[in-house]
């Protein structure tokens, strides 16, 4: 498999070292790849992985370090001999701390409230003075310092002293839309990482305005970074920025008492900040209280906070210790593994043939091995029939990629399924010689009488085969009674359970329909008939008649379509990376002088293309055709008027096909609780889509707010199913109610 190696430090995708590995490598081995890669010797490589340091004497599969992660490299440096200079500059902050004294100043005065620009991520925050102060020196301009506190309404609470640059009055006018023009300097809700949802207050200059939208440059921290091309969500939120007067002058400015609280994003998305709401994400983890603040407790791991009084046993005092750690995270100190030493196996672990020496060859490297990255959640694992979003010829490189996929979920095995339930999907790979397959149907060879042991993947036909487990669980989709002995035929085959089929590329050596590469999704199939036979081996095995039942054309028919093989992330450059080193090889000194005259060696390296050639080319994709909304689908969608504006938006889509259609519609219909498609929706009248049972969560807790924008749907709120919504999404992704 191929991970990556970034300095600590580095932007994202610059400068990262692909290396191919085995998980059964030592981790002194990645090392020394390092070394050969990035030249970075291997005493100064401080490796890290999720938390944790990689030790020399562990294996990568220890860490569970999965395909195409990336682990972080610090470049250790020798420590410099001399404190001394450290030592001076503490030296002068106290003396700079000494040096404040109280006085007065002609603007702001103890208790005013001021916006306050914060160094954590530039933006400005409501706070009060706590203390006007000023910097003791023989220079006659004054230079003052205020002692600033945040206020009681801002989440983010803070204590700092600022100087006159970084404070002024408090903003308390909200502009009308009217009001807005064109080069005005403001100060605005944005958030930078995620401009559709609330986030901190910013300065922001106004390029263009209208009725409906507000686009400008974002001012962020003290040397005003600009942030270009931004859109405000929250117009009406638009503040006026105050300049500084004169104490004797508020008067007759008008300047309120107490300005109006300006709001923030939840620090809590559980309790949405509720002062008096019990809970257990932000309060206390035992009795969800949030009072007695100044007596909870934080766990360094898991950050959830305890009353001391409510730990078992109770603490007297809040521990002085710098790390502290909860009871369900707090491991015992015999287990704790220190720097250098072995990591403690687990028991699935320790009884595999590599822990205990036995293996023979290192498997760490295929990719049935490397394990899920993600997993389809669309449909359940024991879904029948199509998987929303799937288009018959689609193709991928790795069965691993068909597992996260949702279609044939195994990695290795060729049948999926339950013996007491049926099979949702096969693979035809052509694993045994009495396969035969005619493309619109096909005889399966079920699976067993091989003898694996050793940790094969392959063996000759040792025994017979029995009609048990996953040759049961195929032989249950046959439309027929059961029969274990002879076997059993459809009287009317289109009404037995369908079966997902995957065609291998290895299968193309019996089979002139299996792709050239990868694996391709064919579609649905349907067993006709199954039944004992004497196979070419001579032992008995089970074979099946498949015969597909897919609206959609196969990938060989006349209107059929094969797509553009889906790789992994990261497998082209790795591929490249690989080819590349080869080159440099082939390139070297010694290897140029021995290639001198072979002529013949000379014109067969001339004709071959390179796989830098390969990635510069552009190649043929091919063409999508359209995707046609059934007339059910869209008079449903017809019928929904509330989201004709997001069904709008979805429908702009279809051009591009059917798989990116749903990808579009799984994202506007998402619900923000759950963060799934929409189950019974619910559209509230703020024009918002939430699962019914979402909702009645929240409901539940006293919170009668939309969750996406906390418009007040009221205490005596009906939630009403949208029906017309609801049977579209059912019909677009058949199965995924199952889920819930």
């Amino acid at each position: 498999m191929y991970i990556k190696i970034r300095k600590l430090g580095a932007p994202q995708g610059e400068g990262d070292a692909i290396i191919n590995i085995s998980k059964m490598a030592l981790i002194q081995e990645l090392k020394e790849m390092i070394l050969q890669e990035m030249n970075v010797e291997a005493e100064q490589q401080l490796l890290l992985y999720k938390g944790k340091q990689l030790i020399d004497d562990h294996k990568v599969m220890d860490y569970d370090i999965q395909l195409n992660d990336v682990i972080q490299l610090m470049i250790r440096k020798p420590r410099e001999p001399s404190e001394e200079p450290e030592k001076e500059k503490n030296n002068e902050k106290t003396k700079d701390k000494e040096n404040l004294v109280e006085c007065e100043s002609l603007y702001y005065k103890k208790g005013d409230f001021v916006d306050v620009i914060h160094d954590g991520n530039g933006a400005w925050y409501e706070s009060v003075i706590e203390e006007v102060l000023m910097k003791e020196s023989d220079e006659t301009e004054k230079e003052f310092v205020y002692k600033v506190k945040g206020d009681d309404d801002v989440a983010t609470t803070f204590e700092m002293n600022v100087s006159d640059k970084e404070i002024r009055p408090r903003s308390f006018y909200t502009y009308k839309t009217n009001e807005l023009k064109e080069e005005m300097i403001v100060l605005v809700n944005y958030n930078i990482e995620e401009p559709k949802t609330r986030g901190p207050w910013f300065d922001f200059k106004i390029v263009t305005v209208n009725n409906k939208t507000v686009n400008g440059t974002v001012f962020v921290g003290k040397d005003k970074t600009p942030i270009e091309n931004c859109t405000l969500k929250f117009i009406d939120e638009i503040m006026r920025i105050e300049e500084k007067a004169l104490i004797t002058e508020r008067e007759e400015r008008r300047v309120p008492k107490k300005p109006p609280v300006r709001k923030y994003p939840f620090n809590c998305d559980k309790c949405k900040d509720a002062k008096g709401r019990k809970c257990r994400e932000c309060g206390c983890r035992v009795c969800a209280g949030k009072d007695s603040c100044d007596t909870i407790i934080l766990c360094d791991e898991c950050d959830y906070g305890y009353h001391i009084a409510c730990l078992d046993p109770p603490l007297e005092k809040v521990p002085e210790e710098e790390e502290w750690y909860c009871p369900e995270c707090k491991t015992d100190d015999s287990a704790i593994v220190k720097a250098g030493e072995k990591l403690k196996a687990s028991q699935k672990k320790a009884k595999m043939a590599s822990s205990k020496g036995d293996a023979k060859r290192d498997w760490g490297k295929g990719m049935a091995c490397v394990g899920r990255t993600k997993e389809c959640t669309i449909v359940s694992k024991n879904h029948y029939g199509p998987v929303p979003g799937v288009e018959v010829g689609t193709c991928w490189k790795f069965r691993l990629q068909v597992s996260e996929a949702g279609i044939h979920r195994p990695h290795v095995a060729g049948i999926h399924g339950r013996e007491t339930d049926g099979a949702y999907s096969l693979v035809l790979s052509g694993g045994y010689e009495d396969d035969v397959d005619n493309g619109e149907e096909f005889f399966y060879t079920g699976s067993g009488g091989r003898d694996l042991s050793g940790n094969k993947r392959v063996n000759d036909q040792s025994c017979d085969q029995k009609l048990t487990r996953m040759n049961k669980a195929l032989a249950l989709n046959c439309y027929a009674k059961f029969n274990d002995k002879e076997g059993a035929e459809s009287a009317d085959w289109k009404k037995g359970k369908p079966v997902r089929v995957v065609r291998n590329y290895k299968l193309a050596k019996h089979s002139k329909y299996a792709p050239k590469e990868g694996n391709r999704y064919d579609g649905i199939y349907k067993v006709l008939k199954y039944y004992p036979e004497k196979g070419k081996s001579g032992f008995i095995v089970w074979r099946y008649l498949l015969r597909r039942d897919d609206a959609s054309s196969a990938p060989w028919e006349q209107g059929g379509q094969e797509f553009d093989l889906i790789y992994p992330p990261g497998y082209l450059e790795a591929q490249e990376a690989a080819e590349q080193k080869k080159e440099n090889k082939s390139k070297s000194p010694a290897k140029e002088a021995a290639k001198k005259g072979t002529k013949r060696k000379a014109q067969k390296d001339a004709s071959l293309k390179t796989m830098t050639d390969f990635f510069n080319s552009t190649p043929k994709k091919s063409k999508v055709s359209e995707f046609k909304l059934t007339p059910e689908v869209s008079g449903l969608i017809a019928k929904d008027e509330t989201n004709r504006k997001l069904w709008d938006e979805c429908k702009e889509n279809v051009k591009d096909g059917k798989v990116k259609f749903l990808e579009k519609v799984e994202e506007v219909f998402m619900c923000i609780c759950c963060q799934e498609v929409v189950h019974q929706p619910s559209t509230t009248d703020c024009k918002h889509n939430i699962c019914k049972a979402c909702l009645k969560r929240s409901f539940s807790s006293k919170i009668y707010t939309c969750p996406y924008c906390r418009f007040d749907l009221g205490e005596k709120y009906i939630i009403k199913v949208n029906e017309p919504l609801s049977e579209a999404l059912l019909l677009l992704f058949p199965g995924y109610e199952a889920t819930r």
